[in-house]
């Protein structure tokens, strides 16, 4: 099911407290969620691993006013710059921080650790230049709204056709789920975003969580291997769509700030 990316997170409340609208505090408590540690390395003044904190002051201290986010996947390199070397890294990753004002980019590294069943996650952002160039793909909310309303209703009636609707007890427990964490952790974005982003957002997530519900869902018509292909055909679009939709949610407040500086 659909999880906030850390990108996403890091992006977000690294906005916030850039705005001033956070303390440093608060802000490494909501990008580190519910991991149990996040560190930085590599960054520029910095020898070895920093925290958030530092590293946010830091990255500061380098001019960034922004941050953006991309969720690249393969042969779709969403809200990259280049140069190759760290789209490759982000590819690698499914996600990256890009600094705007810094041209610098943050990939993260996570690692599991403790017993099967009770194991924590902990992240290492390790920062490597950036190309300073418009991120590849990235629509406004506007657009992503549009498009994230269109791709939904052409592809809804075919699905129906298929007999592949997101139905059934798999499917409504899965929903259940989304909706119980949607409600948990309301607040998808930080203070400082535009209620249009929230709402961009939380479509893109209703979206997403359908397309993870469709794939799953193998007890519908769509049974012999040419309509599982034409099933992921219809999906692929839609998902495509929600992950550009997430992009532009979270890029939103970096963008407003560079239409502000002019």
């Amino acid at each position: 099911m659909w999880e906030e990316p850390r990108v996403g997170r890091l992006a977000a409340w690294g906005n916030a407290l850039l705005a001033g609208l956070v303390s440093p505090d608060d802000a490494a408590a909501g990008a580190v969620g519910e991991d149990a540690a996040h560190r930085v390395a590599g960054l520029p003044g910095e020898s070895g691993q920093v925290g958030l904190t530092l590293a946010w002051g830091r990255l500061r201290a380098l001019g960034a006013v922004g941050l953006r986010i991309a969720l690249p996947a393969p042969g779709h390199p969403l809200g990259l710059s280049g140069p190759p070397e760290f789209n490759e890294a982000a590819l690698d990753a499914g996600e990256a921080v890009l600094v705007s004002g810094a041209a610098l980019g943050l990939v993260p590294e996570v690692v599991e650790r403790g017993p099967e069943d009770d194991t924590w996650c902990e992240v290492l952002w390790r920062v490597s230049p950036v190309r300073p160039a418009p991120p590849a793909d990235v629509p406004s909310l506007g657009e992503a709204e549009r498009e994230l309303a269109e791709v939904m209703r052409d592809a809804t009636a075919a699905l129906t056709a298929l007999d592949v609707a997101g139905s059934g007890p798999v499917a409504d427990a899965s929903l259940a789920a989304y909706r119980a964490r949607m409600e948990r952790g309301r607040q998808l974005l930080a203070p400082g975003y535009p209620p249009r982003a929230v709402r961009v957002l939380e479509l893109a997530s209703r979206v997403g969580a359908l397309v993870e519900i469709a794939r799953g869902d193998e007890g519908g018509g769509a049974v012999s291997a040419g309509e599982l292909a034409r099933r992921e055909a219809l999906l692929r679009p839609v998902e495509r769509a929600a992950r550009r939709a997430r992009v532009a949610a979270y890029n939103a407040y970096a963008e407003e700030r560079e239409r502000q500086r002019g």
